[in-house]
């Protein structure tokens, strides 16, 4: 099973986990650096496009075609 695991790697490029690896047998690892984007750039960016997609997600058809997802009460 493919886990994913959040990590900083340090300027000295250490590896360092935000949380714990459950024990068990070794096993293979692939590291991905991500572009450095500031958590206020993302926040921003989400908060700039809200509008835009709000006109699509916010309607009455949106509604319709993913009622079947909703969990009955």
């Amino acid at each position: 099973m493919v886990q994913t695991f959040e990590a900083m790697i340090d300027a000295q490029g250490h590896v360092q986990l935000f949380a714990p690896i459950p024990p068990g047998k070794p096993r293979r690892a692939l590291v991905t650096i991500l572009e450095e984007v500031p958590p206020e750039g993302l926040n921003e960016t989400a908060h700039a496009s809200e509008p835009a997609l709000a006109e699509d997600w916010n309607r009455a058809e949106e509604d319709a075609a993913w009622s079947y997802l909703q969990s009955e009460k």
